[in-house]
């Protein structure tokens, strides 16, 4: 009898070992947690420019985490009105995103009203270093002087009529940066090079951003630039005159692929894959980042269908690695 009790317990053990290995075997591994970001953009996320450099970098970095079960994006765009923007940021802070993106200076008063109200809730915006002292805002700026001053070394090469034409929007943030570094590019190589530039006030007036072009090129202009979404305008322009173009924030070779010979484009998911790291680890906000050659935040983009001289291509390449370098230095006003 006793033999009989101690073989049932014996059974008994083995049944409950058997039975826990057989549940641990096949329980399956508690899935990661979604990231969910939700971005406010002035202009469409096809403009070629600002907007659509950001949608980019947010499908990349949802194809890195492993799509959209693991990385989650919404996006509102053609925010232009600063109160609508506004109002979606606010809205998507209740909904419990882990990182809401202004992208774009107009909306900095916005977000510095708007954050300390969701204090576990992260905000960046650009293009800016100023987080308002916010622990809960980060920063982020391109340093887009340094494609430019390529561009503008590039230009001054190809430039038959020694007289550059620069259509700008207004006179701040990157868009200023990517101007300043233009010109000192194109001085640096050859400074009998005339350049032009017009600010024309607006990111998005494509009308004033086409004059601006057909006044460049009347002077004598047969290289353009610009920077923001209104140089749709400008492209068509250089387009029917047969003028080169030189482009940032996205690749623009899309728009005019005969005359666009180089793009300066943003990389926003080095900066954003920074970003989402902190917030897993419980930093919320209070830092500034800056994309640039080096941490390949900025990657020139030439158009392959573009006959760029090899001598004009080694020097854009030499270029870039100086800068990187540290031995080329870019003097801006």
């Amino acid at each position: 009898m006793k033999k009989s009790v101690w073989f049932l317990c014996i059974l008994i053990v083995l049944s409950m070992v058997l039975s826990a290995c057989g549940a641990q075997a096949t329980e399956a591994p508690a899935p990661a947690e979604k990231f969910r970001v939700a971005v406010v953009m002035p202009s469409a996320i096809n403009d070629l420019a600002f907007s659509q450099s950001m949608y980019d970098a947010l499908v990349r970095v949802q194809t890195e985490m492993g799509g959209p079960d693991a990385f989650e994006f919404v996006y509102s765009d053609g925010m232009f009105v600063v109160d609508d923007a506004a109002a979606a940021i606010r809205d998507y802070a209740t909904q419990g995103y882990n990182l809401v993106i202004a992208h774009g200076s107009q909306y900095g008063s916005s977000l510095q009203e708007i954050a300390p109200d969701f204090p576990n809730t992260s905000f960046a915006w650009g293009t800016t270093v100023d987080t308002f002292g916010q622990p809960n805002i980060f920063a982020y700026e391109a340093a887009s002087q340094e494609g430019g001053y390529i561009n503008g070394v590039l230009a001054a090469t190809l430039s038959q009529s020694k007289v550059i034409g620069v259509v700008g929007p207004i006179e701040t943030g990157d868009a200023k940066l990517y101007v300043d570094g233009f010109k000192a590019g194109v001085a640096a190589t050859d400074p009998s090079v005339q350049v032009n530039v017009n600010y024309i006030g607006s990111f998005s007036d494509v009308a004033l951003a086409s004059e601006a072009a057909t006044t460049h090129i009347s002077a004598g202009a047969d290289v353009l630039t610009g920077t923001a979404q209104m140089v749709v305008g400008a492209i068509g322009k250089a387009e029917e005159a047969d003028a080169l173009w030189f482009g940032t924030q996205s690749n623009q070779t899309s728009l005019a692929p005969s005359i666009v010979v180089a793009s300066q484009v943003y990389h926003w998911e080095v900066i954003l894959n920074e970003m989402i790291g902190l917030i897993k680890s419980g930093t919320l906000g209070g830092r500034s980042f800056t994309a640039n050659l080096a941490n390949g935040g900025e990657v020139m983009e030439y158009n392959p269908d573009y006959a760029l001289p090899a001598d004009a291509k080694s020097l854009a390449d030499k270029t870039v690695q100086g800068i990187i370098d540290g031995t080329i230095k870019i003097s801006l006003p």
